[in-house]
């Protein structure tokens, strides 16, 4: 081999083959796991770090769990430690920041992202159920679909392989309430706690529509028999001009006879006062509580 002559990510085992001296590995090579590095020409990402542990793990292996769904766009952190799959009977090499889980996987449990072999979208779904409350199971789930990770076929076909798999229970239960329509997680958080209370279940991107019919927006949760929608406010509505549009939408949100509830991050943390107030503007518009 030409002396010097390394790819971008490479093994300690690789740099000592090329003749790498001490000293040229400490300037160049950022060690990401235990024999393994990144060259600082490479930019530090999470699909950069999950290269460098896949160098020093099975061929078979794949990223998997929290790691898998991290890159597939679900949010959720993605470690540490990083988190792979390896076959059943491959050496478990360990290493710290990685966690290596063995899974029976056939050809469509896997897939490709940024030439990282991951778990599917359906396959991630499912192993995520062990560990995730469903309020956050779902928030993936949508995430996941939005994304184009999956689908009601194709996560339905997994699960129907999946008896007696850790997790299969919570996945079916939690199956029928994804929907690609959920922007974000805290709109996917929103419409499950509505959705598994005693309420209505809230539509999802409900459009406002003028006198004359034309669709001038579109609220993020909403019951369109009482006009009532939820307006989730992320960071991002603090910008000026954003806010400016906001204000717009709500106003003529207003002018069509719509009530607007507005939830923020605080409100999160308390499932409970969303439902109530959900549930009280509901009754003022006429609906009527089955519970009495």
């Amino acid at each position: 081999m030409t002396k010097h002559l390394l790819p971008p990510v490479y093994t300690l085992a690789a740099a000592e083959v090329a003749e790498l001296t001490r000293a040229e590995l400490r300037d160049d090579g950022v060690r990401v796991v235990r024999g393994a590095y990144r060259s600082r020409a490479l930019p530090e990402t999470l699909a950069t770090t999950v290269e460098v542990a896949l160098s020093v793990l099975p061929l078979r292996a794949s990223a998997s769990h929290r790691t898998a769904a991290a890159l597939l766009g679900a949010p959720v952190r993605p470690g540490p430690p990083l988190e792979f799959a390896v076959p059943p009977g491959v050496y478990r090499a360990r290493r710290q920041g990685l966690r290596v889980h063995v899974r029976d996987l056939t050809a469509v449990d896997e897939t490709m992202i940024d030439g990282l072999q991951v778990t599917s979208g359906p396959q991630t779904w499912l192993d995520l159920a062990t560990t995730l409350s469903a309020d956050e199971l779902v928030a993936v789930g949508d995430a996941l679909y939005r994304g184009g990770h999956l689908d009601a076929g194709t996560l339905a076909e997994r699960l129907a392989r999946a008896d007696g798999v850790r997790g299969v229970v919570r996945a079916r239960d939690c199956a029928p309430l994804l929907s690609p329509l959920s922007a974000s997680r805290p709109e996917s958080l929103v419409r499950y706690w509505l959705t598994t209370s005693p309420l209505p279940s809230p539509q999802p991107q409900v459009p406002v529509r003028d006198r004359w019919g034309r669709v001038v927006a579109h609220g993020d949760l909403g019951y369109p028999e009482w006009r009532v929608l939820l307006e989730y406010e992320g960071r991002q509505h603090a910008d000026v001009e954003q806010f400016g549009r906001d204000v717009d939408r709500y106003s003529l949100m207003a002018a069509e006879g719509w009530l607007v509830l507005r939830f923020a991050a605080r409100h999160l943390q308390a499932p409970s006062v969303i439902v109530e107030r959900t549930r009280r503007a509901l009754l003022s518009r006429g609906w009527r509580d089955p519970r009495g």
